[in-house]
């Protein structure tokens, strides 16, 4: 979604540096994870589901690094959304195949992120001035899926001073995006605004990730070795 947000941001020259720079990492980063998950795959099954998205990425990949093109623009929409579609596959299989415990924080937090670059990319879909059926839900039901998960993140009692304070920005930055997408709806967009919110929810929700998965590790130890008692 990221890579696919930057090929737009390119296309209409919205923050060029930044966008060229956040495309060049995250296909590197990509490449580098689909290859350590192909080392990984523990089972046929997992392997295929591998292989299916390695297939789309490829062409995907090929077209997202070349200059943005009006015309290929929803070609480009398209292949991100197989590509997160056969990702978000080999990540449940994973998931169910290691079986790890206190995973519903962690998962919900981290699709967070992902969501944050999904908006960015939908918006800038509007914002270019291309369509295609069922773009207004799709970015409604992004928009909607966010607030939701955001609400149940923050009412979680297992959340630590440190997470509490991190939400607490992200809902001030998420407010303060909620108003330029509602701009939209008049046709005014702020694509460099939003691009810079978004980022921002990225960046802190990539934090607030990392301290729910040590918050997980240490539930699981303790479950695995428990403390002595007499």
């Amino acid at each position: 979604q990221r890579i696919a947000k930057s090929y737009l941001m390119l296309g209409q020259k919205v923050s060029i540096q930044e966008a060229a720079k956040q495309r060049d990492t995250s296909v590197a980063l990509f490449d580098t994870n689909l290859q350590e998950l192909k080392t990984y795959a523990p089972t046929p099954e997992i392997s295929d589901d591998i292989k299916k998205v390695e297939s789309v990425w490829l062409g995907y990949k090929k077209r997202v690094l070349q200059t943005p093109n009006r015309d290929e623009a929803l070609t480009v929409i398209r292949q991100s959304d197989e590509v997160l579609r056969l990702s978000e596959t080999v990540v449940k299989a994973v998931q169910e195949y290691s079986k790890v415990s206190g995973a519903r924080l962690v998962n919900l937090s981290g699709r967070q992120r992902m969501l944050s670059q999904r908006i960015a990319k939908l918006y800038l879909t509007k914002s270019w001035g291309l369509n295609y059926e069922g773009l207004n839900q799709d970015l409604t039901f992004a928009i909607n899926e966010y607030e939701n998960a955001l609400t149940e993140l923050t009412a979680s009692t297992s959340n630590t001073d440190e997470i509490k304070q991190g939400l607490n920005k992200v809902q001030g930055i998420w407010k303060f995006s909620k108003a330029g997408f509602a701009l939209s709806s008049e046709n005014l967009y702020v694509p460099t605004a939003i691009c810079n919110t978004t980022e921002n929810l990225l960046k802190h929700m990539q934090d607030i990730t990392k301290k729910y998965e040590l918050q997980m590790q240490v539930a699981d130890s303790k479950k695995q070795f428990p403390s002595n008692r007499s």
